[in-house]
């Protein structure tokens, strides 16, 4: 739950999560004036984080890599495993280990060996499916924004029952991201200044939401055996 915020009016309890702001926050307002980044990784700091195979980049594969781990055991500790909640958690896990494959270019990066059919078509030139021209160029930006709004609002908003989507608390880990598409969608298709693509900083945001959630439901299941077995 989120904590009360002392104002000069009194104090407010904000019903979402405010985390991801202050990270935001904390990147944009002190990251980005950071200074010897260039002296001791080549690229201001801001720019390190931000970069492929930085930081942020890395954090959100071990995030998707052990939400699919942790999705999967939740399903597999589900009673009912044909109903609705424990197929979404399936669904969870299929997409995060995907996603996580996807992070890293299934291991390319590491290895250094792909697959030529697919790394020549890549609009960066790697082994992985949501940079190759057509889902790069039209079904990638849509893809986090209607899946992060279902996530961040239309889910709890809808389908309260269901406890394989994310509480109302933590909105703002989804909503964020598809801010920052539709705006950066719609710079790039007008005429106006286009703005500079930090998705890897936005992105982190969603890895995080989709970890907190699945190790939040984990607790509840360990916490629920604990209490039948006591």
């Amino acid at each position: 739950m989120s904590k009360d915020i002392k104002t000069p009016f009194g104090r407010i309890t904000p019903e979402v999560s405010l985390i991801p702001l202050y990270y935001l926050i904390f990147i944009y307002g002190f990251v980005y004036i950071l200074p010897y980044g260039k002296n001791l990784v080549g690229v201001s700091w801001f720019d390190w984080l931000r970069s492929e195979d930085g930081p942020l980049e890395w954090l959100q594969f071990f995030e998707y890599a052990f939400s699919s781990i942790i999705a999967f055991v939740i399903y597999v500790r589900q009673k009912k495993k044909k109903e609705v909640n424990s197929l979404i958690w399936l669904l969870i896990c299929f997409l995060s280990f995907i996603i996580a494959g996807e992070e890293i270019s299934w291991g390319e990066r590491l290895t250094g060996i792909g697959i030529n059919s697919i790394s020549n078509l890549n609009v960066q030139g790697e082994t992985n499916i949501h940079n190759l021209p057509f889902f790069h160029n039209y079904l990638l930006d849509p893809f986090f924004e209607i899946s992060c709004i279902f996530l961040g609002w239309f889910g709890w908003r809808k389908f309260k029952n269901i406890e394989a989507l994310p509480d109302k608390d933590l909105s703002l880990y989804f909503l964020l991201v598809a801010l920052f598409y539709f705006y950066f969608d719609i710079s790039w298709a007008s005429t106006t200044e286009q703005i500079r693509n930090d998705q890897e900083i936005f992105e982190f945001l969603l890895s995080s939401g989709i970890f907190i959630h699945s190790l939040r439901n984990l607790k509840k299941i360990n916490f629920k055996k604990l209490k039948i077995g006591a």
